[in-house]
This record gives C-alpha cells, structure tokens and sequence, in this order.
C-alpha cells in the first residue's frame, strides 16, 4: 500500500531535517574547532586564522603535552577515579536499587528508606559541611575524597530500581521456587535482565567522574593529586600562568617553548581529555535510549 504524504508533511520533513543538522553541526563546530588549533602553528592560531581545518599543520603540541609530567600525572589520577568510583557506584546502586525494589509487604521499611534517598535529591547540606566531613574523616588530598562522598548516585539508583521493579514477579517467584536465595536471584535472574538500565547508569557514572573538576579544585592542596580535569581548569583559566611554568624547563621540553602557545597547548591537552569518553560512549549508546525507558517511572 502507497502512503502519500500531503505537501505541508513534505515541508515540514524538509525543515525538520534542516533545523537538525544546524543544531549538529553547532554542536560538533567547538569540537573541530578545537582540534583544527591543536594541530596549527601558533602564529596561525595567534592570528585567528584557524576554523575548522589546521594552519601550518604540525604535532608539535602533543609531543609537548605528553612530554609534560604534570598532564600524565593527572591523566593517571583521573584513570584510578574512575577505575574505583564506577564499580563502586554500580555495586552501591545494585544493592540499594534491588532491596527497595520490593513491596513493603516484603520489605516493611521500604517507604522510609525511599523517602530518606529523596530528600537527598531535593536538600544537599552545602559545600561547608560536605568539605569538613572529608576533612574530618581524613580524606584530603587522598583518592577517596573524589570518589566517597558521591559513592551512591541516588537518581541513578532510582531509575535501577524502577526497572527492577516492572520485572514480572513470576520471573523472580520461579527463582525462589527453585531454592535460590535473594542474593542468587539478584545475581542469576535480575542482573542478566537489568544489563541495559546498568550499562546506562554506568554511562553516567564514567562520564560523572571523568568530567567532574570542582571536587578536586576544593579537596586536593597539591597539584599532582590533582584529576585531569581539575589541572585543565587551570590551564584555560590562567594559560599564562601554565606557561610560566614551563618556561625554566631543561631538557627535551625546552625546544618546544618557541613553538607553541598557551592557546595550542590547551586545545590539545582539551582534545586528549575527551578521547577516553569518545571512545567509550559508542559502545554504551545502543543501552542509552533503551535503559531509560525500561528504567523510566510506569504506572
């Protein structure tokens, strides 16, 4: 059967489409910006002769940056974050999601619980008593107090359990017909059916503390505790200042000094920092619209 489609269909397909790839490419332009003044000569980029391709190609940037201790050494810090922070958020979230997954005729506190993980989303006790728990407990300038206070993702956590509870019961009674217990049922039956609202959380999680800065600005005194997106923080505010303090640098690095600029350093540094999440989030997206809405609230 032929649908024809009406011409005011017709326009609005057109316009549609156009509109969408405007707001694409808005997105995309800062991006190719960015490696288009990595890779050009600093003259160029001084100049504003660069757009969206290299003038005066050269790598001479990133043989700069990844000669640079200070960029690998946050690079390292941010990996072991999120090397302990995602599994733990995960774990955090699995084990608070399923219990209150449950009706209250099976878990009676359920409601309190719920409410109690509510009002931390609504109410935060501020920067003040957040920092002088890590300070009282310890945790300044340790790897901990990047990856402590926001152990539980509460709205991550909420949309686990949503899923979980939209499971069909019979699935988890044939479990418990069988003998298992709730910790089989949780690792046998309910995980293998959760992976795509899992993977989306954990989407969140990686992206939450690979892009985090603010915490690592207020918790670390020392610059080589610093996450990677902390140290960027302060090469693009002050780019003048990251310079400076290359400027008595000895060695391999010193040939470099003539040839790049604060503004090609800090676009390459910017570039490297986002490779890890480029790389990842393709092989997560095919879970991104599919978790959601398995994990979205149902009547």
């Amino acid at each position: 059967m032929t649908i024809r489609t009406s011409l005011s269909r017709k326009i609005f397909l057109v316009c549609n489409t156009v509109f969408l790839l405007v707001v694409a490419f808005a997105c995309i332009a800062p991006f190719i910006n960015l490696l288009a003044v990595s890779f050009s000569d600093k003259v160029a980029v001084e100049a504003g002769e660069v757009t969206f391709f290299p003038v005066g190609f050269t790598t001479v940037s990133y043989e700069f940056i990844m000669n640079t201790s200070k960029f690998v050494v946050s690079l390292l810090v941010s990996l072991q974050r999120a090397a302990i922070g995602v599994p733990l958020n995960l774990l955090l979230i699995i084990l608070t999601a399923y219990p209150l997954s449950k009706s209250t005729a099976d878990f009676r506190a359920r409601s309190i619980f719920s409410w109690f993980f509510v009002v931390t989303i609504l109410f935060n006790a501020g920067l003040i008593p957040t920092y002088m728990v890590v300070k009282t407990t310890g945790l300044i300038d340790s790897i901990w107090s990047l990856v402590l206070p926001g152990a539980l993702p509460v709205f991550s956590m909420l949309v686990v359990m949503n899923y979980m509870r939209s499971l069909p019961k019979e699935l988890l009674e044939a479990a418990y017909v069988d003998g298992a217990g709730h910790v089989q049922t949780l690792i046998r039956v309910v995980l293998p059916v959760s992976l795509p609202t899992i993977a989306t959380v954990a989407l969140f999680s990686v992206v939450e503390h690979w892009n985090s800065w603010f915490d690592g600005m207020i918790y670390m005194n020392r610059i080589e505790n610093y996450p990677l997106q902390t140290y960027l923080q302060t090469v693009v505010v002050n780019p003048q200042e990251f310079m400076r303090n290359n400027t008595d640098l000895s060695g391999n690095l010193s040939k470099y000094l003539s040839m790049v600029s604060a503004r090609t350093t800090g676009a390459a540094q910017m570039f490297l920092a986002m490779i890890p999440i480029l790389c990842i989030y393709p092989y997560l997206q095919k879970y991104f619209t599919t978790g959601l809405v398995m994990g979205s609230v149902k009547e």
